[in-house]
This record gives structure tokens, sequence and C-alpha cells, in this order.
């Protein structure tokens, strides 16, 4: 084995010191400053608190069986839910202020309600003539008039063959504000008709 030459032995053994002092000592002080700053920045940031919830003011009367939309309010059963007519016919035509059309039914219930705008009218009977169908309906009975809150309120019976089901029923119509309303239901029997447009009329109310 050849020995290596002193001279490069020297040189190696320096090159090693010089190369171990050059490293530079980590500084103690620096990696904990590191070390916290790490730590800190995982730590989740706390929450904040969520505002306290307003309290829900009591209303004039129960939402329970009252259909709003449409700047108006109408009673119906509770068991049923009225839908926008119109918007299921053609989902660009949907119902409005100007005008709509509404409907909800169940087994042994089917209730409309139909509305347009027409300044100064005072008699709804062209909109009750409107909402019967000719090919299904015929009134019973005259159109009685009643005055519901300073509103002029027609009402009559009806026989229909919509549904076998459903052969008797009840019309009706008012007005409130610029808009005329009617309203018509099909019923298993001829008692029912006249106390469900009672409640509907009851809890009626629109902005004038």
């Amino acid at each position: 084995m050849k020995k290596l030459p002193l001279l490069f032995v020297g040189l190696l053994a320096g090159s090693v010191l010089l190369a171990a002092c050059a490293r530079p000592t980590p500084n103690p002080q620096a990696q904990i400053q590191q070390a916290v700053a790490a730590t800190l920045a995982a730590i989740p940031t706390p929450t904040r608190a969520e505002m306290p919830l307003p309290i829900p003011t009591a209303t004039p009367m129960s939402l329970v069986g009252l259909f709003c939309e449409y700047q108006f309010c109408i009673g119906h059963p509770p068991e049923m839910a009225f839908f926008d007519v119109s918007a299921q016919q053609n989902p660009g035509n949907v119902s409005g202020y100007a005008q709509g059309m509404i409907a909800a039914y169940s087994a042994n219930l089917f209730i409309q309600v139909l509305w347009q705008t027409a300044p100064g009218a005072s008699d709804p009977t062209f909109l009750i003539d409107l909402i019967l169908d000719d090919a299904y309906d015929t009134r019973t009975g005259e159109l009685s008039v009643t005055q519901v809150r300073n509103m002029n309120v027609l009402y009559s019976s009806i026989g229909t063959n919509a549904s076998p089901l459903l052969p008797f029923g009840g019309v009706g119509g008012w007005t409130c504000g610029d808009r005329v309303f009617a309203w018509k239901t099909y019923t298993p029997d001829s008692g029912s008709a006249q106390a469900l447009f009672n409640d509907a009329l009851n809890r009626f109310v629109c902005q004038q």
C-alpha cells in the first residue's frame, strides 16, 4: 500500500478543518423563535362569535293555513298548499301582482284563485264568469252579495262534472284596491263550499 504524501495529508486535514469552521453554528435562539412562530401559525384562529338571532315578533294572525304572496293573503285548509298554476303551464309566465292563478288540491277538495288588475272596477262578475269552466261548471244559485270589510263580495253555489268525486262546489268574487279576485272550489258535498269561502275571505288581506 502506497503511503500518501505528507503534504497531501496535511492539505486534506486542513480542508476538513476549514470546512468545519466555515459551517455556521445554528443559533439556538433563532431555532426557538422559528419553532414558536410555526406553532403559533398552526393554532387555529378563534371563530367570531355568532350574532344573536332576533327574537321573532308575533304575527297578527296565524300562518297555518294562510297563503301570502303577490301582495295579498288568503286562507285555505291547513292540509293543502297553493301552487302557481301559471308557472306550471308556462315557466316564462309566472303569476305576479297584476295577474295570476293559484290552485290547491287533495283527494277530496279542489280550490282555485284567479286575480287581475282592473282599476275602477267594483263588480267582480266578469272574473267569476272567467273562472267558471263552460265545459264543466254550472251555477246552481243566484249570486248573493255581502259586505266583508268594505269589500263587495259575490258568491254562488255551483255543480260540476269535472270530477265524479267532487260534483259540488262554490264560486265567489270580490275587489280589493285595483285588483279583482275570483275563487272557486269543487267539493264532495253541497254543504262545505260556503264555509271554505267564508274562511278564505275572513283571512284575506291585500295591499291597496
